[in-house]
C-alpha cells in the first residue's frame, strides 16, 4: 500500500537519538505500527532499534549463560537477527558505551552488563535488550522519508527505556498533537472497518 496522502509537517531530520515513527498503514512486516529510535545517521547509512516489538522470550532463555533478568528482549529490526543489543541509561559504568544523546547510550562491555545483572545492580528501567537491528543504506532512509513512510520526532529517555512499550506508536502520535492523534485511530486494515 502506498504512503497515506494526507499533508502533515514533518520538519525535523532524521538524527542520532531521534525517533522515527512509521506511518499508520506502512504495510512492511518488520516495520508496520513501529517506533525506531535511531542510535546512527551518517553518510555511511543509518542504524536504529525498533522500540516497541516486545517478544515473549526470557533473556536468560535467548541467551547461554546470560543471568535472569526480569527486562523484556524485543526484536530490534531484521538486520544481524541472530545478534544481541542494548541501550542503557548507566553512562560509564559500562565501558565502551557510545552515547546516543544525553544520558542515552548504546553498548557496552558485555561483560560488565552481565555481572551487574547478576549483582542485581540494573534494573530493567535502566537497559533494553534487542535481537537484531534496523538499518538503512545512504540515503535509503531520506527517501522512505519523502514518500511519507515514517514521521521524525524527539523523545524523551523515559519513554525509550519503559519497559514494555508496546503502545509507543500511538503514545508518539498523540503526543505530537491533533492531527497526528488521528492518525493513531486509523485502523490497521481499513477494510474492516
Amino acid at each position: 500500500m502506498a504512503a497515506l496522502d494526507i499533508s502533515f509537517n514533518n520538519s525535523l531530520e532524521p538524527h542520532k537519538g531521534r525517533v522515527l515513527i512509521s506511518e499508520p498503514f506502512l504495510d512492511d512486516p518488520y516495520f508496520k505500527r513501529t517506533t525506531v529510535l535511531l542510535v546512527e545517521h551518517n553518510e555511511e547509512g543509518t542504524i536504529g532499534f525498533i522500540l516497541n516489538k516486545v517478544l515473549d522470550i526470557p533473556l536468560h532463555s535467548a541467551i547461554s549463560g546470560f543471568p535472569v533478568f526480569e527486562g523484556h528482549l524485543c526484536f530490534g529490526g531484521p538486520v544481524c537477527k541472530d545478534q544481541l543489543f542494548y541501550l542503557h541509561t548507566l553512562g560509564d559504568i559500562i565501558g565502551g558505551s557510545l552515547e546516543i544523546k544525553k544520558g542515552l547510550y548504546w553498548g557496552g562491555d558485555f561483560d560488565t552488563v552481565k555481572g551487574l545483572i547478576k549483582d542485581e545492580r540494573i534494573s530493567p528501567s535502566e537497559i533494553r535488550f534487542f535481537i537484531g537491528y534496523s538499518g538503512w543504506n545512504p540515503d535509503q532512509l531520506n527517501s522512505e522519508i519523502k514518500k511519507k513512510s515514517w514521521i521524525v520526532c524527539e523523545s524523551q529517555n523515559s519513554l525509550i527505556m519503559k519497559e514494555n512499550n508496546t503502545e509507543l506508536w500511538a503514545d508518539l502520535l498523540k503526543s505530537l498533537g491533533k492531527h497526528y492523534s488521528i492518525m493513531a485511530n486509523f485502523p490497521e486494515d481499513p477494510s474492516l472497518n
